[in-house]
């Protein structure tokens, strides 16, 4: 754990955010094992980070009750309950667009489940961070957002929206800088519901497991 990793460590916790470093994937899991508890209700948002690391197989196994929205063959009135059941499940899981070396979670979402569920409803949060999305601040954070996180899952999710064409977001061609909403006007635009998180008035709520690993976009 390098002086920067230590720092973003001890911010987190000023912010009431517990956090804690692995070094390696396999850390990673073993910390969300001990975690769980067998028959615990468990959501997630949509995460390359958590499919990478392992900790997807892990959520997703039998003896834990698993709303997965993104089950094969699953129907929208079966998705949107899954939505619903993260408000006072146990643990939902994600991961963060970016970490600010003040400990400040950046997010974007295209319609606010995830970002949602940061902010309000189940009883634990926990984040599943690679240290590439570690960023100087929030400006910073949300260009990364705009130059990687956006288009690569664009790419992925195969949206057709401009940043999967140009590889950035549309906004970059016009300034080097731009506003926080800047963007396209594409209906499968995913940067559209914003949140940043800093200090949390419940304690321990938001846990961050910081990889010392590349993870996710």
């Amino acid at each position: 754990m390098n002086e920067n990793v230590s720092r973003v460590i001890k911010s987190l916790e000023g912010n009431n955010i517990d956090a804690v470093y692995a070094e390696t994937k396999a850390e990673v899991c073993e910390i969300v094992k001990n975690l769980l508890f067998e028959g615990a209700v468990i959501t997630a948002g949509g995460s390359v980070s958590l499919k990478e690391s392992g900790v997807w197989d892990i959520i997703a196994s039998p003896e834990y009750d698993f709303r997965d929205r993104t089950v094969a063959g699953i129907t929208e009135e079966e998705r949107t309950e899954a939505y619903k059941a993260a408000i006072g499940c146990d643990f939902f899981f994600c991961s963060t667009n970016a970490l600010t070396e003040k400990g400040e979670l950046v997010n974007v979402d295209g319609n606010a489940n995830r970002i949602s569920s940061i902010a309000f409803g189940p009883k634990k949060v926990i984040m599943v961070v690679g240290v590439n999305k570690l960023v100087k601040d929030i400006e910073e954070g949300l260009l990364r957002i705009k130059k990687i996180a956006a288009p690569k899952n664009a790419v992925r999710l195969n949206t057709g929206t401009p940043c999967q064409k140009l590889g950035h977001c549309i906004a970059l061609e016009k300034s080097d800088c731009p506003a926080m909403t800047d963007g396209c006007k594409s209906p499968r635009r995913m940067c559209i519901e914003y949140l940043v998180s800093g200090f949390q008035k419940e304690k321990g709520r938001i846990n961050v497991i910081l990889c010392g690993e590349t993870l996710g976009y």
